[in-house]
């Protein structure tokens, strides 16, 4: 590694929304830094994530391409 061309790199402790603090080495200049989501509030991790119900999808692309099938394997037989 070069010298002199990397950021300094330091403790720093964030701030959730929801009162959670964490610390985390980070190139930020200020020592406490605010954010608006974090791992403890995140619906991803607290298991609170809506999931999209895609099987409407599916049925409909299957409904529309299922008729168009039997042509195609009947013309290729021919």
């Amino acid at each position: 590694m070069q010298d002199k061309i990397h950021p300094e790199s330091k403790m720093t402790q964030f701030i959730c929304a929801c009162g959670n603090k964490f610390s985390a080495l980070s190139t930020l200049k200020e020592t406490d830094h605010h954010v608006e989501i974090c791992s403890a509030c995140h619906p991803f991790f607290t298991g609170k994530e809506k999931l999209i119900d895609s099987a409407g999808r599916i049925e409909k692309f299957n409904r529309r391409y299922s008729k168009k099938a039997p042509e195609k394997a009947a013309a290729a037989k021919a």
